[in-house]
């Protein structure tokens, strides 16, 4: 069975910034693969395109720039925000408020996203919402575990349900 629309994909990979040879920022192995359902768009776009056609026991190995793959970084995607904002019971809590942090937050539709604080004053407190992987080139490497037919609620629901969770 081949990859496609509507099945359901387990597969190990590695995922390093710039080339095969780069640092090693995420993986799956066998024992925990990815498992996701194909052509639900809950992948990269790019990174579907490019096991699309394969099959178990199949390996895999490209390339995506920041394009393909978490878009550039956007400038006006770091913020300075009143310090008081982050205020419990007027207090700051200084463990959660410090440089390297990352902060779940809202925008302004109430839709949730982190925020990495990159800088602290007795003010403002200084984020970044750029996804940790904009501007980066990935590489991906990986083989093909599983390919099965998605159920008709997995299709319905847009995700895998089963042995790896419900995965949204």
């Amino acid at each position: 069975m081949i990859i496609s629309k509507n099945k359901v994909v387990s597969l190990s990979y590695e995922l390093k910034l710039d080339n095969a040879a780069g640092e090693t920022v995420d993986k799956a192995d066998a024992s925990q693969p990815l498992v996701f359902l194909y052509g639900a768009g809950n992948l990269l776009p790019k990174f579907e395109s490019n096991i699309a056609d394969l099959k178990v026991n199949d390996n895999f190995e490209f390339t995506l720039d920041s394009e393909d793959g978490y878009g550039p970084v956007i400038g006006e995607a770091v913020v300075e925000l009143p310090i008081d904002i982050f205020m419990v019971d007027g207090k700051i809590d200084p463990e959660m408020v410090q440089v390297g942090n990352v902060v779940p937050m809202q925008d302004n539709e109430g839709r949730p996203l982190d925020g990495l604080i990159v800088e602290v004053t007795d003010e403002k407190v200084k984020m970044d919402f750029n996804h940790p992987m904009a501007g980066k080139t990935l590489h991906f490497s990986g083989t093909i575990l599983e390919v099965r037919e998605a159920t008709t609620e997995e299709i319905s629901h847009g995700h895998v349900h089963g042995p790896q969770g419900h995965q949204h």
